[in-house]
């Protein structure tokens, strides 16, 4: 009798062919940062070109180009036409590695990473003695590396879709209202929602003066110093509330007292206000998170978040994979009464907290 069959599926990749694509990955992450910092993927972008025109347009030395596009069109970053030897970028791959504010930019993903591995050695030292390692002993370019990724996240996500998520904190913002980023790094986040409210008053807090120093010519190149302020200040110990809106945006799983910091939040928000959480989407469990994307952010955990966490006081490190059971659990326990998941992508989760 003959029995229809289905054809089978392919072999999973063995473990000798993940490392490889692992290595080549982690390779083409320099590959990929020297496309952007050298201008080459811009070229690209214009029409299809041979290594020696783009050599030629991106001021650069033929053999090398020749060999990195090889490269890149073997990772599938760039296009590549064998008949006339021309090399461009689809739509897709423009958009990826090029626009600033992309899904997720790659180079600038790229350069976080291969900033953070700088820490290997130190970080080597840390896990045998458990000490941590602080955001401001990293290499200089994790953080502008992370505002270029913060960027490429929170401008596609932020003003359009995220805000607009919370309860009456939109038309707040339009009328006018006193908002605090706490933690906020080169003050990204900031900027991007002062440009979108106008009305409104911003006051961002980091307690690393080099990170302060660099927002503040941030906002003043961007024209938003009359709108944006930029203070130093640790997130348990910022002032100047009561404040209609407190953000927080992929921090609160890096501090050592999160629960200490909820209680300074809930003390410097008004009655009325919003306390918007952004952390790193993560399942409820182990398992949930054993994912491409659970697997970015336990990497990203073991070499910056947890560290970081253990740099400060407190004993709590929540890694960037907690979820949204600790985020409720941080935030009752600092007695605020209402929260709730308003928004999330892929990569990341909004919470709404407020008082009542």
């Amino acid at each position: 009798m003959f029995v229809d069959q289905q054809p089978e599926a392919p072999p999973a990749p063995s473990l000798t062919d993940r490392v490889i694509a692992d290595v080549g990955a982690t390779m083409a992450a320099g590959a990929v940062v020297l496309g952007d910092r050298l201008g080459l993927y811009r070229a690209l972008a214009t029409e299809p070109l041979s290594p020696l025109e783009l050599a030629r347009r991106t001021g650069t030395a033929p053999r090398y180009v020749e060999e990195w596009l090889r490269g890149q069109a073997a990772a599938g970053y760039v296009a590549y036409d064998p008949a006339s030897g021309e090399y461009w970028l689809t739509p897709e791959q423009a958009q990826v590695l090029t626009d600033p504010e992309a899904a997720l930019n790659a180079p600038a993903a790229f350069g976080f990473a291969l900033a953070a591995l700088r820490a290997q050695g130190r970080l080597e030292t840390a896990f045998r003695t458990g000490e941590g390692i602080g955001w401001p002993e990293h290499d200089a370019q994790v953080r502008d590396a992370w505002a270029r990724v913060q960027q490429s996240l929170y401008g596609r996500h932020l003003t359009s879709r995220w805000l607009p998520a919370l309860s009456g904190v939109e038309a707040k913002l339009r009328r006018g209202a006193a908002v605090a980023e706490i933690a906020c790094g080169h003050a990204v986040a900031s900027t991007l929602m002062a440009r979108a409210f106008p009305a409104s008053r911003f006051t961002a807090f980091d307690h690393h003066p080099d990170s302060v120093a660099t927002a503040r010519a941030r906002v003043a190149d961007a024209g938003l110093a009359d709108r944006v302020q930029v203070e130093q200040s640790w997130p348990h110990t910022f002032g100047g509330g009561p404040y209609d809106l407190v953000t927080t945006f992929d921090a609160l799983h890096d501090q050592g007292d999160p629960v200490g910091i909820a209680r300074h939040v809930a003390e410097q928000l008004a009655a009325d206000g919003t306390w918007m959480i952004v952390e790193p989407l993560a399942g409820a469990t182990v398992s949930e998170n054993l994912t491409p994307v659970g697997r970015l952010y336990y990497a990203i955990s073991v070499f910056l978040c947890v560290p970081s966490a253990l740099a400060q006081e407190g004993g709590h490190s929540l890694g960037a994979q907690a979820g949204e059971g600790p985020v409720r659990r941080i935030v009752q326990a600092a007695g605020f009464g209402h929260v709730r998941r308003v928004a999330q992508i892929e990569l990341s989760a909004v919470y709404e907290v407020r008082h009542a």
